[in-house]
C-alpha cells in the first residue's frame, strides 16, 4: 500500500532528511488544508532544519486545528526556548507534563531551565552548538543507526555477553526527594526591587507592595517544604498574576514545576467552590476534593464528562455546580443516584471553571 506524503515525510525525517521532507510536504499543501498532522509535521521538520520562523508559523496553524497535542506543545515550547522566552517555554512544558506526567523530554527541559536560571547566553550556546535539538519533539530512532546497532549486537554474540552484564549492573536511580530550593532564593536585587517598573504590557490582577511580593514568594517556598502543594500553588498564582518582576515570576513558575500531583490522602489544603469561582486565577492548577451528586453525564470512548452538584450529597443544598472532565471511564460506572467524591485539578477555559478529574470515589454498598 502506497504511503501518504505525511508518512513518507516522517520517514525522511527519521533519516534526518529535513529539507527533503519540507519540499515534499510543501508540494502537497493543497491536499492537507485542514490536516493537523500535516502542519505539525511540517513545523517539526522546519524546526530541525533551523527555520524557527516557518516552524512557528506552521505550529500556529496546527494549534488552530487541534490545541492539545504533545508533539505540538513540545514544538512550541522549543520555539520559546530558542528565543529565550523561558517563562512561556515553562508554561508549555508544564502543560505537557500535566497531560503526560511521564514525558521525559518535558522533565529534562524543565530541569535544564532550572539549572541555567533562565540565562539567555547559555541558551544561545545550545542553539549554536545544536545541543538545543535534544529538547525538540522526538523523531524516533534513525533506521540507519538502528541497522548499525543490530550489526554490533550480532557481533557481540561472538565476543561474549559482556555488554549485557554491564547493563544489568547499572544502579537504579534512587527515589526523588523534595527538592532543595536554596538555588531559587531571591537575590539581593530582587529583594530590594521586587516590583516590575513597567507593567503596561502585562495583564496584572494583583497589585502588590514590595513586602507582599516577598512574603508571597517566601510562603510558596514554605508550603512546598511542608508538602502543602496547594498552598504553594496559590502563592505562585498570586505572584504570576501580579506586578512582580519577570525574574521573580520566572522563579515562581520554575518552583511550580516541582509541585506534585495530589491524591485524596496527600491533599493538605482544600478550597470551596465559592472560593474558586470568586477568584479562579488564584486557584488555577490547585487540586480540590469535592463531594456531591452527578448530573448530565456524557460518555465517550475513553473519557466522560458530567456536572457535579457540589454539596448535594444529602439532596438538600447545592453549594455550586462545576463541569468535571474525566480522562478515563470509571469501572464500575458511576451511579447518579448515589453521592460521589471527586479529586480534581482546577482548570479554566475562557471564563469557565471546570475540574480535570484525577480520582473518583463512590460507595456502591447500600
Amino acid at each position: 500500500m502506497k504511503k501518504s506524503a505525511i508518512e513518507t515525510a516522517k520517514h525522511m525525517m527519521s533519516l534526518r532528511d529535513f529539507e527533503g521532507a519540507i519540499k515534499l510536504l510543501q508540494s502537497r499543501a493543497e491536499n492537507y488544508e485542514d490536516s493537523f498532522d500535516y502542519y505539525c509535521t511540517l513545523g517539526i521538520a522546519c524546526l530541525y532544519s533551523g527555520d524557527a520562523g516557518l516552524a512557528s508559523y506552521n505550529f500556529e496553524i496546527a494549534r488552530r486545528i487541534k490545541i492539545s497535542d504533545t508533539r505540538l506543545l513540545l514544538g512550541q515550547a522549543a520555539i520559546f526556548l530558542r528565543r529565550g522566552d523561558t517563562e512561556r517555554a515553562i508554561t508549555y512544558y508544564l502543560e505537557v507534563r500535566d497531560r503526560d506526567p511521564q514525558n521525559q523530554l518535558a522533565k529534562d527541559a524543565l530541569e535544564f531551565l532550572r539549572s541555567i536560571h533562565g540565562d539567555y547566553e547559555t541558551i544561545c550556546r545550545y542553539v549554536d552548538s545544536g545541543k538545543i535539538e535534544q529538547f525538540y519533539p522526538p523523531l524516533g530512532p534513525n533506521p540507519r543507526k538502528v541497522a548499525i546497532l543490530v550489526i554490533v549486537a550480532i557481533l557481540g554474540v561472538f565476543f561474549g555477553i559482556f555488554a549485557v552484564k554491564v547493563v544489568s549492573h547499572i544502579p537504579h536511580k534512587p527515589a526523588s526527594i523534595r527538592a532543595d530550593l536554596s538555588e531559587f532564593a531571591l537575590t539581593s536585587d530582587e529583594k530590594q526591587h521586587p516590583q516590575e517598573k513597567d507593567i503596561s504590557d502585562n495583564l496584572v490582577h494583583y497589585i502588590m507592595t514590595d513586602g507582599e511580593i516577598k512574603r508571597a514568594y517566601s510562603k510558596a517556598a514554605q508550603c512546598f517544604n511542608e508538602y502543602n502543594d496547594n498552598g504553594a500553588q496559590v502563592e505562585i498564582n498570586r505572584i504570576l498574576n501580579s506586578n512582580a518582576t519577570t525574574s521573580i515570576r520566572q522563579k515562581a513558575r520554575l518552583l511550580m514545576s516541582y509541585l506534585s500531583e495530589q491524591t485524596f490522602d496527600s491533599l493538605k489544603e482544600n478550597y470551596t467552590v465559592e472560593q474558586v469561582k470568586k477568584e479562579p486565577l488564584l486557584y488555577l492548577d490547585c487540586y480540590v476534593d469535592w463531594s456531591g451528586r452527578i448530573a448530565n453525564e456524557e460518555k465517550y470512548e475513553g473519557f466522560e464528562k458530567f456536572t457535579l452538584l457540589v454539596g448535594y450529597e444529602d439532596q438538600k443544598n447545592v453549594q455550586g455546580t462545576v463541569t468535571v472532565e474525566l480522562p478515563f471511564v470509571p469501572v464500575p460506572e458511576l451511579d447518579g443516584s448515589r453521592p460521589v467524591r471527586i479529586l480534581g485539578k482546577i482548570c479554566i477555559d475562557g471564563d469557565k471553571v471546570y475540574l480535570q478529574g484525577k480520582s473518583v470515589y463512590q460507595n456502591m454498598k447500600d
